[in-house]
């Protein structure tokens, strides 16, 4: 018999990548205020994504992904927030273009303040100290105080998620994300580009539909689908306390909701079927992601399947695979096979990044767009070998014009990384890079046809 769900039941199963908290009463008056403050996001909203997932799943649109590695208290400015929106809106409109179809957009954003780590703790000049897990956790800097981990944190994360809600939702609604806006700033992109003649043909294609659509009299001023966007926010489900606090019972439907986030995903680090993280998830009812990599077996993906989504209802779950450019084609193809056996309505969904990242003898990590571009090509061509759809993909990415992953268009070396590397964790594509991608994707899967 199945175990029954509660909000509180994964502290019954086996948990990991949890913060050592110190002041345990401390914790709990904090997610008690966290419980009492009002949702992030409605169920409402979540049900729309859900049912824009469904659609992925059945091949008749595409997932775009994307935000940064773990946000920062630091670079809380409306331009940052902006400057992210802007280069994903960019991008989808190149892929809505060269795909044909409808893109979901999804930010890692508003939430994404936990980072799971390969060991708790940190060693410098023979000095150990808890490993930085993200702004909801502790502070990046190397020193007692700051690497101890603090609960007022999770509220702050909380506000700072709130006020970055409410900015994205005016952006997204007043204008800023107009298509005719957001071509400009590709066409701007592709003329100042060293790459510019190769992206010209797309985008002078897009300038002939708008102009096309104006003739016929559509334009965003009679028409706000073309000046106003669906926009979903997502994180990783890493600190199961902060996630508790804001899990809601949707007064429709009688049913639970993480209301920290539209979308919540699984770690790779936090993935076992019988473990904390995968429990507390089954019972909420936001589209699930789970992050898959090369160690993963066929049995356990049919388990998380299973476990996570027993109705089998497309939408409800994507398989997110980042198996590295060097694995993925003798990783992926069994375990679609197996997927397909069962009948599994799933979103699947290439993250390039996590698989690829590698150390410089300069002693940055870094990813290199050709390994990137390669692991992306090869999804789309083991999916189409296997005629299955190839729902989307998912980047660590920023608006900024950071120097962290090598390669695009700007043909950054690994020389150049010391020029502008802020990330506190993984490295993102800067916004040239994330145009760069998106331009290769829409091209490669337009000639795959």
């Amino acid at each position: 018999m199945a175990e029954r769900w509660t909000p509180e039941s994964w502290k019954n199963h086996p948990v990991k990548q949890q913060p050592e908290w110190p002041n345990p009463k401390e914790l709990a008056d904090t997610c008690a205020r966290l419980a009492s403050y009002p949702p992030l996001v409605f169920a409402g909203e979540a049900r729309s994504l859900k049912a824009a997932l469904a659609n992925v799943a059945e091949g008749k649109a595409f997932l775009l992904q994307g935000g940064d590695c773990a946000e920062s208290f630091n670079e809380f400015t409306a331009n940052a927030i902006r400057d992210k929106l802007k280069v994903l809106l960019q991008m989808a409109v190149i892929l809505t273009h060269g795909l044909g179809k409808p893109i979901v957009k999804v930010g890692r954003i508003a939430g994404q303040f936990a980072k799971p780590r390969s060991s708790p703790m940190e060693t410098k000049d023979g000095v150990s100290l808890p490993s930085f897990r993200g702004e909801a956790v502790n502070a990046s800097d190397f020193s007692e105080e700051a690497r101890q981990p603090d609960p007022s944190r999770l509220e702050r994360a909380y506000f700072q998620s709130a006020s970055t809600l409410n900015l994205l939702r005016a952006f997204t609604s007043g204008g800023f994300a107009d298509l005719k806006q957001v071509h400009t700033w590709n066409q701007d992109f592709v003329a100042a580009s060293p790459q510019g003649q190769r992206y010209a043909k797309l985008a002078d294609q897009l300038s002939d539909s708008l102009r096309f659509m104006e003739v016929l009299g559509i334009n965003s001023g009679n028409t706000p689908i073309l000046r106003e966007i669906e926009y979903y926010t997502s994180h990783e489900a890493l600190i199961l306390e902060y996630e508790t606090a804001l899990t809601r019972i949707d007064s429709l439907t009688g049913r639970h909701y993480d209301c920290s986030a539209h979308m919540l995903w699984i770690g790779e680090r936090t993935r076992q079927p019988d473990g904390a993280h995968v429990e507390f998830l089954r019972g909420v009812h936001n589209p699930i992601g789970v992050k898959i990599g090369p160690e993963i077996s066929v049995d356990d993906v049919l388990t998380l399947a299973s476990r996570l989504n027993p109705g089998n209802e497309p939408g409800r779950l994507t398989l997110i695979c980042r198996f590295g450019h060097s694995k993925i084609g003798g990783c992926l193809p069994r375990i679609i096979n197996a997927c397909k056996s069962e009948g599994l309505k799933i979103v699947w969904s290439c993250d390039p990044m996590h698989g690829n990242t590698y150390g410089t003898p300069n002693g940055f990590k870094t990813r290199s767009i050709n390994h990137i571009m390669s692991e992306l090509e090869q999804f789309f061509a083991i999916h189409r070998a296997e005629g299955t759809w190839p729902g989307g993909v998912h980047f660590e990415l920023t608006g900024g014009n950071v120097t962290e992953c090598v390669g695009g268009s700007q043909e950054v070396r690994e020389e150049h990384l010391e020029n502008c590397y802020q990330t506190t964790c993984d490295p993102r594509l800067n916004a040239a890079q994330s145009l760069d991608v998106a331009f290769l994707v829409a091209e490669t899967l337009r000639q795959m046809g």
